[in-house]
């Protein structure tokens, strides 16, 4: 979001050189920079025991792609917490163990996706009412039913994938 007035006060902003920042738009009345705002959210690939990840069909997401978890981060919450909340929320499964990957930027709706992988133990999914449906699928397959390319989905599904390739040449070269 772009501000034009002053979230406080209402006063129209006007730009101001404000460091190394440049011109922003600044609020005469409180004295203040209004940065652009953005929004922050957690995405999940939740992985079991079994070498599987859990895929998503969520309508208003995509009809043609699977999708991992996500959810918005809440004023007050971690990056953690959220992931933990949202993989229990949206598939009814805990989470064991929580490794950040990275961050994500997409364009598309303007938003920060901090990604992880998030393990836990095979289980029936107990889908949210966001969830039209939802299945464990072997990771080796899963990545050719999500976006494919530049998606953080398919990011994700990436990286584990080659992580696991390295453990098992790792555990092959003993």
């Amino acid at each position: 979001m772009k501000f034009t007035y002053c979230p406080d006060c209402g006063t129209k902003l006007i730009q101001k050189e404000i460091g190394d920042e440049g011109l922003m738009p600044y609020c005469e009345n409180c004295k203040k920079p209004l940065f652009d705002m953005f929004s922050t959210c957690i995405i999940a690939l939740v992985v079991n025991e079994y070498g599987e990840a859990a895929l998503l069909r969520q309508g208003y997401i995509s009809h043609q792609y699977y999708n991992l978890v996500s959810g918005y981060m809440k004023p007050g919450e971690t990056a953690e917490y959220t992931a933990a909340r949202e993989v229990e929320e949206e598939i009814g499964v805990p989470v064991e163990r929580l490794r950040f990957v990275g961050t994500y930027w997409f364009g598309k709706k303007d938003m920060l996706m901090i990604g992880f992988i998030a393990e836990a133990k095979k289980r029936e999914l107990k889908l949210s009412g966001e969830v039209d449906a939802a299945e464990w699928v072997d990771a080796s397959r899963a990545i050719d039913m999500v976006h494919p390319g530049g998606s953080v989905s398919y990011a994700l599904l990436e990286y584990y994938l080659k992580e696991q390739e390295s453990i098992r040449q790792k555990g092959s070269s003993l």
